[in-house]
């Protein structure tokens, strides 16, 4: 029975020899290398954002409080109220400085805008004009903080809740500390040493055209901007000269002297001239609304050119900053490892001190350590660039904005100015026509 059982089982090899297995297909080994461990699909690159989503983040309002002596010197304070926060803070001038400062250290790859200047260079502002000076800065910090209130990596950021909230005696202090906890961009972003893989291969050519089209687009807008400002200044001086004009007449509505008795009109004289002062009256309103029509003009339409025109020139700065900053530093490096790695073939070609040797060896690494750094820091700084181009590119219908603003105010201010002509017109038949003969014309 054992024997029996033993014996190979002829018929089940045979059936095993025929079967055909199936091969398995593993495919290139190259492939898997797009198995890499990274965020599946996560598109990291592109800012999914809508102007109107941006400009909802919050909106800030900077206010001119009365002015406060210190011990030596008056300064300016400003009231900076935060929608978004619902909180009023007080803020110097150097307290925006600073928040600038340390803001500009953190995200020096992003569009910073830049600040108003302090001041105006000493006995060259009249009274009124350095009134002026203070209201143009007022609102260009308001333009500014605003901006950055807005942006989508800014507005989150510890600094910029800091400087809206922080309500203690030294927010300078209380800024730079903060920034130190934090360190820049490149130290806290989580896909800062990989930002080469996301950026598409064309990365340079895009940037170019881009610039190109921003700067062309700047430039329009600021000669946009230079005909609003002016078209602003006539709405004002259209006004003096309508005040100008209705005192004028009454002046002559005041004039006591009679008429010699050669003047053919005497008879009539007295009864124009309490018409002219009367008339001056409605000269008063034509001027308020004249004034009213430059400063809506200036809120309305200058002030949004000025805004998209600091965005811009932000971009602008960036770029430069992008160039002559990490470009030029990581050619620097490239040069000095250069220079480090003839001295090295030298001092081993003439076989000096050991000490020497592995001292000149030390130093290449430290160097190629640095070079890495700043190709990471060079590909993030495109990376962040790239971004920054599609928040230009979101930003751009504020052009449709400026110009609605544009036509609304001209066509209020022509409505406004149009009722009270309109209304001045039968005022002058009645008092003129019938005085001195003259049809009243419609």
């Amino acid at each position: 029975c054992m024997a029996a059982c033993c014996k190979p089982l002829p018929c089940r090899e045979k059936t095993f020899s025929t079967w055909v297995l199936p091969k398995p297909q593993l495919g290139d080994p190259k492939d898997l290398s797009a198995l890499r461990m990274q965020p599946a699909q996560e598109d990291v690159l592109t800012i999914s954002q809508t102007l109107d989503k941006l400009l909802e983040r919050d909106k800030v309002q900077v206010e001119l409080i009365p002015e406060k002596k210190g011990l030596f010197l008056k300064h300016v304070e400003y009231q900076v109220t935060s929608q978004r926060f619902k909180i009023s803070v007080y803020r110097r001038y150097s307290d925006f400085d600073v928040f600038h400062e340390v803001l500009l250290q953190r995200f020096a790859y992003r569009v910073v805008p830049a600040l108003p200047p302090k001041r105006m260079l000493k006995g060259v502002l009249t009274s009124v004009s350095e009134r002026e000076f203070i209201e143009g800065r007022r609102r260009a910090l308001g333009r500014f903080i605003n901006l950055v209130a807005c942006h989508p990596f800014f507005s989150e950021d510890e600094l910029v809740k800091t400087f809206l909230t922080f309500s203690g005696s030294d927010v300078q202090t209380r800024l730079r500390d903060t920034y130190k906890k934090m360190g820049d961009e490149f130290m806290t972003n989580r896909i800062a040493t990989l930002a080469k893989e996301y950026l598409p291969a064309d990365i340079q050519a895009q940037f170019s055209t881009s610039r190109e089209l921003i700067r062309n687009i700047h430039n329009s807008f600021q000669r946009l901007r230079d005909r609003a400002e002016k078209m602003a200044e006539r709405s004002q001086e259209n006004a003096t000269d309508l005040l100008l004009f209705g005192q004028e007449l009454s002046t002559l509505g005041s004039e006591a002297s009679p008429l010699p008795p050669l003047a053919p009109t005497q008879s009539t004289w007295g009864a124009l001239c309490e018409s002219f002062k009367s008339l001056s009256v409605e000269f008063v309103v034509l001027s308020d609304k004249a004034t009213q029509q430059g400063r809506r003009e200036e809120d309305d339409v200058v002030e949004k050119l000025n805004f998209f025109l600091d965005l811009l020139q932000s971009y602008r700065d960036l770029c430069e900053r992008h160039e002559k900053g990490v470009l030029h530093e990581h050619q620097r490096a490239l040069q000095k490892y250069g220079v480090m790695k003839r001295q090295m073939m030298s001092a081993t070609v003439q076989s000096k001190e050991h000490a020497t040797v592995e001292q000149l060896e030390s130093r290449i690494v430290q160097q190629e350590s640095a070079i890495q750094t700043m190709e990471l820091r060079n590909y993030f700084s495109l990376f962040c660039l790239h971004q920054e181009t599609q928040l230009i590119f979101t930003c751009l219908p504020i052009t449709s904005h400026i110009l609605g603003a544009f036509v609304s105010s001209q066509v209020q201010g022509h409505k406004e100015m149009g009722e009270v002509w309109n209304e001045l017109q039968p005022k002058l038949g009645s008092l003129f026509a019938s005085k001195n003969g003259l049809k009243s014309s419609n």
